[in-house]
Parts: structure tokens; C-alpha cells; sequence
């Protein structure tokens, strides 16, 4: 009986041991397996988790406005004052709520092309007011005629026609008007074709974003999302033969398992260029733990500071020979107007940019730019909870197996070890 009993002593060690064993192999194997599942599931291709989220948003995606009154026209107008403004907002919009259209794959070159249809939706709960909200702005029409026109008969002619229109250097016009487009009462005047309707987002209802041209990850997982043409209908070809415009995904998305060390490049159509992000911290997104990547200052740098920026410094006055910074010359893409595109309230811009401006407080926690970004998928409030469950959850069921397999078979191995020691000693006496 001794015998068997320590047989059997024996037998539960070694299957201990062998329980232990099995914990610590199914910690590569279930990495490997998480591994395959995402590789096969970001791929933008019919049928994946990725291409099901990438062709339409099932997150409700939001574009929020905070627009700066000016608060003493006239005196800016006479006396030549400093600009006094007051921030309100935000005016909040629901915008990527529109599938990609024209979505086609290229099996010999491994990509998919497509256009994003724009659309924008006024969200009042979610806004401090209405779209009949009404702000004294800078006229855009009368503010970039002098810039485009600088014969001085023509401009003589375009003085007398802001006069009759009854114009002048600032305006009061709605939100709705201010950012999606109205007529504009002098433009009306021009004796010659120009564009009538002017706003700061005009075109952007029932237009759309494209075409672009990105790989889906079939062949290579590391380049899915990333863009390889687009062609948005926009004067680029300065900029692509010049500053290396296409680079990066959309942002939507980026290829997966994105490590720390790495810089995001991603592609902005409404500033006409890519642009980059680096690491700043882990945040805790719904559940999901998420790296979150912010546009530091170096990227609005001068090209005193940042020689990459050298290539989009193409105004010599306005900047100061380029020795101004943190603001983006974009008006190569908007036909030649005089447009600059900056962080809220000139973040990291130079002290000159602001110095004739009242009222703005430049702060980095609030008016900074980031990104967060699930290191190997896609989230969003309705995907969250599924990516929890698909891909987090199995994750962390593997775990609790490598914790539970190695727990009870150290367990077992320890107890019957001891069992057994204690039988051998009993059995000598």
C-alpha cells in the first residue's frame, strides 16, 4: 500500500509539473494566437471586424467649434487698436456619418480606393447655443481682396463696390453662416465670374473627401490604412512635388501593434498636408487601455528650429523670413487666399502672433491636439464593448488560464511533493 501510495504521490506531482509546464507554453502560444486574430481582422478587406468599422463609423463622431467674438470693431477699424475678442462655444456637429462610397479593391497592388462623403449636423444639446447665434467676425470677402488683387486701378474699383455693398472690414454673421457659407454682398458686385459664396468651411455639405487611395494590410499588415495617393480636387501638386505632402493614414485608424517609440504621420485634407504625433501617455479610454500621441511644438516650429519646416515656409513678409512660428500657411491649397490654419489660441506660436490680439490664454491641456490610439485595433463606444469582448477578452482569458494553470500546478506539484516526503519519512521509521 505504501508503494502504490507514493506511486500515486508521484503520478499527481508530475501532473502538477506538467500543469505548470502547460502555463507557461500557453503564454507565447496565446500571444501568438491573439496575434493571428488581429492580423486577420484589421485587414480592410469584406468581412473583417476592421473594413465593417473602417467603410462606416459605428461611433458617433463629433466636430465641436469655439468661435471668437470681437468685441470693439470699430476701434480696430479707426484707431487701429489691438483686436479685443471673447471665446464662446462649442458648437457642436456630427460629422463622418456617411459610408465611403466607391469603395474598390486592387488586388494586384493590395489596396482599396474610395471617397469620404461630407456632411455635417447641428447637435443642440451638445452645442451653448444655437446656429442663429450671431458673432462680429473679420470679413473674409473684403479681408483677401486686397491680397488676390493688387493692381491698384482694380482695387480702386473693388473699394467703391465694399462701399455701395455697404461692407466693411468686420461683420456680423450667424454660425451657420460663418461656417458653412452665405452670400456675400460685395462679391454679388464684381462685374467679372468670382465665387459669390463665402465661407470658412464652403464647400463642405454634399461634397466629398478623395479620392483616396490606401493599402489594406493584405500583404503587409504594418502599411493597412496607410495613404498611397490622393487626389481631393485641390491645388497639391506644389506641395506633393515640394514637401512630400502624402504621408500617413487619415488618422481614423492606424496599422496595429503601434509601440511607444513610434511617430504617427497622418494626413490632413483640411490643412493640406501630413503632420506627425509622438507618444505622451497611457490613458484609460472606456475601458480600453489606449496610448495617447499629441502634435508637439516642434511641429510648428520655424525652420530656424525645425529645418523639416523649411519647405512649407513659402511667405517671407508675414513671417518675418520664416522666423515667425506656429502658424501653417495653407493658402497653396485654397486658390491662392490668404489662409493660415494655427493651434487654438496660437499654442506654440511666436510671442508676435498674438501680440495684437485681447483675450486669448493659450492653454496645453485644453487646446493641445492629440490622438488616441488602441495599440492593436479600433475603438469607438459601440466597438469598444465589442473589441472588449473579441480581442481584450480573449486577452484576458488567456491570462486568468496562464495564472490558473500555473497556480494549481505549482500547487499540486508543492502538496503532493510534501506528501510524499512526509510518506517517505513515516515509511524509515
Amino acid at each position: 500500500m505504501g508503494c502504490d501510495r507514493n506511486r500515486g504521490l508521484i503520478a499527481g506531482a508530475v501532473i502538477g509539473a506538467v500543469l505548470a509546464v502547460l502555463g507557461g507554453i500557453l503564454m507565447p502560444v496565446g500571444d501568438l494566437l491573439v496575434q493571428k486574430t488581429i492580423k486577420k481582422e484589421v485587414v480592410l478587406e469584406e468581412g473583417t471586424i476592421a473594413f465593417k468599422n473602417w467603410v462606416k463609423t459605428g461611433t458617433e463622431v463629433y466636430r465641436q467649434f469655439w468661435i471668437f467674438d470681437v468685441q470693439n470693431p470699430q476701434d480696430v477699424i479707426v484707431k487701429s487698436s489691438n483686436i479685443k475678442v471673447k471665446q464662446k462655444g462649442p458648437y457642436t456637429y456630427r460629422v463622418r456619418y456617411l459610408a465611403k462610397e466607391n469603395v474598390t479593391q486592387d488586388p494586384e497592388d493590395h489596396t482599396v480606393s474610395f471617397v469620404q462623403p461630407n456632411g455635417a449636423i447641428f447637435v443642440p444639446s451638445m452645442s451653448v447655443g444655437s446656429e442663429n447665434d450671431t458673432f462680429t467676425v473679420l470679413n473674409l470677402a473684403v479681408a483677401v481682396a486686397a491680397h488676390i488683387y493688387t493692381n491698384s486701378f482694380v482695387q480702386s474699383v473693388l473699394n467703391s463696390l465694399i462701399k455701395k455693398s455697404k461692407s466693411s472690414m468686420f461683420q456680423t454673421r450667424t454660425v451657420r453662416e460663418l461656417l458653412w457659407g452665405y452670400k456675400d454682398p460685395f462679391l454679388t458686385l464684381v462685374p467679372y465670374p468670382v465665387p459669390t459664396t463665402v465661407g470658412v468651411f464652403y464647400p463642405y455639405n454634399n461634397t466629398v473627401d478623395g479620392v483616396y487611395k490606401v493599402f489594406n494590410g493584405k500583404d503587409n499588415i504594418s502599411n493597412v490604412a496607410i495613404i498611397d495617393t490622393y487626389k481631393g480636387g485641390k491645388n497639391l501638386s506644389y506641395w506633393q512635388s515640394y514637401c512630400d505632402l502624402i504621408n500617413g493614414t487619415d488618422a481614423a485608424s492606424f496599422p496595429p501593434f503601434v509601440e511607444k517609440s513610434r511617430v504617427l504621420q497622418f494626413f490632413s485634407s483640411d490643412i493640406c498636408r501630413s503632420i506627425y504625433a509622438i507618444f505622451g501617455s497611457e490613458v484609460d479610454l472606456k475601458g480600453i487601455p489606449v496610448y495617447r500621441f499629441i502634435l508637439p511644438a516642434k511641429a510648428f516650429a520655424s525652420p530656424v528650429e525645425n529645418p523639416d519646416n523649411d519647405c512649407f515656409c513659402t511667405e517671407k513678409v508675414i513671417s518675418k523670413n520664416c522666423t515667425s512660428y506656429g502658424v501653417l500657411d495653407i493658402s497653396k491649397c485654397k486658390e491662392g487666399k490668404p489662409v493660415y490654419i494655427s493651434l487654438p489660441h496660437f499654442l506654440h506660436a511666436s510671442p508676435d502672433v498674438s501680440e495684437p490680439i485681447e483675450g486669448l490664454n493659450p492653454n496645453e491641456e485644453e487646446h493641445r491636439t492629440y490622438l488616441d490610439v488602441e495599440p492593436t485595433g479600433t475603438i469607438g463606444e459601440e466597438k469598444a464593448e465589442m473589441f472588449r469582448k473579441q480581442v481584450t477578452g480573449k486577452i484576458k482569458l488567456l491570462g486568468l488560464m496562464e495564472i490558473a494553470l500555473l497556480s494549481v500546478g505549482a500547487v499540486m506539484f508543492v502538496s503532493f511533493m510534501i506528501s510524499y516526503c512526509a510518506c517517505r519519512t513515516q515509511g524509515v521509521k
